[in-house]
């Protein structure tokens, strides 16, 4: 990093900084991922690469964040919003043509100037949308580099880091004095200038106001017939201004992604890493890191066990003593504690409080809750419905738009049977109910407290509370006492 004096104006600037915005570049449709989705819509941990961008450019607390958008502008805009929010300080740009890095820059100069005051300027930090793990730590040093060159700023400061094969980069040329001259793109660079292996990264820090008046000097006199952004250093640097180098020596951070390989890189680094976070700091046991796949959102509870090949998706929050078995997914879900989710289950946007067991080859989704110890069994799947505490269906049931009251057993085969060919219905079954193997409830119904359904019903109409029934359409077949009745969790599960 180039020394720095500190003077009177470095306290000014520190104690005073010009306001910090923040421009996204993320017009490109991105060819080498051989795609028809733009390149920063692609998911790395299940989230586009644009909303790793933005998240880390709103940590900075910027005064407004710009971004310029091109193919698919539309769906990059509701990426951008999903993570920033509506109501986000943030302003989209159209590259109507994709001309270069400095035409995407030179299509926000109206929209910027417009919002500077006048006068002063702005700091504008300049990202790529596909430069996922760039951190606000990072970043905020840069900035601070910038602010704080000589002791007065520079006019522009741009990240650098060097590398083994530097192949495809642009090469940062440096005086005889150690400091910034020009940067040659790969393919107008010459064979010494190959040699150079301290790159450009992308990422830079202009004085907004210095930054398009060189800019409108860029001409496309390269091998790409391309206006280069890439060129502004070198203009401000024979104009005169300062134009700093911040060196940083991790260069997978700082890393665009181009390729369906690079990401599938990335996703595989930013796996490991979160799988030894969850290992070290929140006190996860993981049998196999390389064969387990959670989400960098995702939050787990000290000693939970996930087996091998699990995949936790989203938002989703687990317990403390869980055990996640193999071939589970788990996605925008919350789990309590105490919870053992068995092989081969599917949990999509639901909730499982504490002390259940689900599963094997069980599925839950559209927001279906199993209250305090709860038992889905194997090959039960669970829609839009509400189990009650100590209530079990342990075998091939389909529960669909249903609300079960506590200590109930649903019995092998069950079946909801909630639509009607137009409209789905409720069905609801209160405590301490038996429902034998093989009822299909045809809902709207209601089945009362204490009841009991023989095997093979067809239940078409309410169940009083405290009564047997059996057949097709299933009637009334006995009145019963309550000790006739005993609860739910002293009967034979598997009933």
């Amino acid at each position: 990093m180039e020394s720095q004096t500190p003077d009177s104006s470095y306290e000014a600037s520190r104690d005073a900084p010009l306001p910090l915005d923040v421009l996204i570049l993320a017009a490109g449709l991105g060819t080498r991922m051989r795609s028809g989705v733009a390149k920063v819509l692609h998911k790395l941990g299940n989230r586009p690469l644009i909303a790793h961008v933005c998240r880390t450019a709103a940590a900075l607390a910027p005064r407004h964040i710009y971004v310029v958008v091109g193919h698919q502008a539309a769906q990059v805009e509701a990426a951008v919003r999903d993570e920033l929010g509506a109501d986000a300080a943030v302003t989209f740009i159209t590259q109507v043509q994709q001309r270069g890095t400095g035409d995407a820059v030179l299509a926000a100069r109206e929209v910027l100037e417009s919002s500077q005051h006048h006068d002063s300027s702005s700091t504008l930090l300049v990202l790529s949308g596909d430069v996922p793990f760039v951190r606000a730590e990072t970043l905020g040093a840069l900035v601070h580099q910038h602010r704080t060159h000589r002791g007065r700023g520079a006019a522009c400061t741009l990240l650098s880091v060097r590398l083994d094969d530097p192949t495809g980069y642009g090469r940062i040329v440096r005086d005889e004095e150690n400091r910034f001259s020009r940067i040659v793109e790969q393919k107008d660079a010459t064979a010494e200038e190959k040699l150079i292996t301290e790159i450009n990264a992308g990422i830079y820090c202009f004085e907004t106001l210095k930054l398009f008046p060189a800019l409108a000097r860029v001409t496309p006199a390269n091998a790409q017939g391309e206006y280069y952004l890439t060129d502004v250093p070198a203009i401000l640097h024979r104009d005169g201004d300062d134009a700093s180098i911040f060196p940083h020596t991790d260069a997978r951070e700082v890393s665009g992604i181009n390729t369906r390989v690079e990401l599938a890189d990335f996703e595989r680094a930013l796996r490991i890493r979160t799988v030894r976070r969850l290992m070290l700091d929140s006190g996860v046991t993981v049998i196999d890191p390389y064969n387990t796949y959670v989400d960098a959102e995702v939050v787990i509870g000290r000693d939970t066990t996930l087996h091998p090949n699990t995949h936790i998706e989203g938002r989703t929050r687990i317990g403390e003593d869980c055990v996640i078995q193999s071939g589970a997914r788990i996605v925008n879900s919350r789990i309590g504690s105490n919870v053992t989710i068995k092989n081969n289950s599917l949990i999509i946007d639901s909730e499982i409080a504490d002390n259940c067991t689900v599963g094997p080859f069980a599925h839950l989704r559209m927001n279906t809750r199993l209250e305090e110890d709860a038992h889905i069994g194997n090959f039960v799947e669970v829609k839009k419905s509400r189990i009650g505490r100590r209530s079990k269906a342990m075998h091939l049931t389909y529960l669909g738009d249903a609300n079960i009251g506590e200590r109930t057993n649903i019995g092998a085969g069950t079946v909801t049977c909630n639509y009607d060919g137009k409209n789905k219905h409720q069905t609801t079954i209160e405590s301490d109910v038996k429902i034998g193997s093989d009822t299909m409830l045809v809902a709207p119904v209601r089945v009362g407290a204490n009841s009991v359904t023989a095997a093979g019903s067809v239940v078409t109409a309410d169940v009083p509370a405290n009564t047997l029934v059996a057949g097709v359409p299933a009637k009334i077949k006995k009145h019963l006492q309550i000790e006739e009745t005993a609860p739910a969790e002293n009967q034979n599960a598997g009933n």
